[in-house]
């Protein structure tokens, strides 16, 4: 029965893929009209629906070469969101396993640069200059040393992303709620600095597990002036 089960897997396209994963899941409701489709998106999402009695697959091209195991694995997670089943481990288990290889990680990278877009706003804001902030922290805490990437201030006020440093595009983005002068310099130079240290200490993989916040970057961050100050002041904000 395995064999026979790891033979038809084998052979099967994504659309049959698909539709076996509905049986297992939803045994006692007919498959509807399913259809799949690889798009170019920029990171390596996937998605699902349930629109006019038919669903929509929408995978992206990078999972195009996927081993069969891997798409079958896709399938129960997305099927799973569509019809809020829990997910059995093995499959996201073996999903992101897949993902955390060092050539698929390559490749997302890769993809994440030529197609993925950032539309920022000029380092230099109203108030604060972000060249100057990224270079007073280099020379206090890097000795100069660390190479500066892109700077620049996002569109949206966001109080949720206060800061992001994307490796894909070698930049630091920092919320524009920090470019106001009723915020205190000490949180804008706290948020810069802890998105250096994400440049500094770069993020590891090991099997599944993908570790954003090592404990060296811990250990670091924990020696900025006035870190627990900074920490309250943020709290604050809000």
């Amino acid at each position: 029965m395995i064999a026979s089960l790891a033979s038809a897997l084998f052979f099967e396209s994504t659309e049959e893929v698909f539709r076996r994963v509905h049986r297992e899941i939803k045994p006692r409701t007919a498959v509807p009209p399913l259809t799949v489709e690889y798009k170019a998106f920029a990171n390596a999402d996937s998605h699902v629906r349930l629109e006019h009695g038919r669903i929509e697959v929408k995978i992206t091209d990078l999972l195009h070469e996927a081993p069969a195991h891997v798409t079958e694995a896709l399938a129960h997670i997305l099927l799973g969101k569509l019809y809020r089943k829990t997910v059995e481990p093995q499959y996201d288990h073996r999903y992101r396993l897949y993902l955390n290889r060092k050539d698929v990680r390559k490749r997302i990278d890769e993809s994440r640069r030529t197609r993925g877009r950032k539309h920022l706003l000029p380092p230099q804001g109203e108030v604060h200059d972000l060249v100057e902030v990224f270079e007073a922290l280099n020379q206090a805490h890097f000795g100069g040393m660390m190479v500066r990437p892109s700077l620049g201030w996002s569109h949206v006020r966001s109080r949720t992303r206060l800061g992001h440093f994307d490796p894909s595009h070698g930049m630091i983005i920092i919320s524009r709620i920090f470019d106001d002068p009723k915020a205190p310099k000490l949180t804008l130079d706290y948020v810069m600095f802890h998105e250096m240290l994400h440049l500094h200490y770069p993020v590891l993989h090991t099997g599944t597990r993908r570790c954003v916040h090592s404990k060296d970057f811990k250990a670091h961050e924990k020696q900025f002036p006035e870190f627990e100050e900074a920490k309250k002041l943020l709290k604050k904000m809000w």
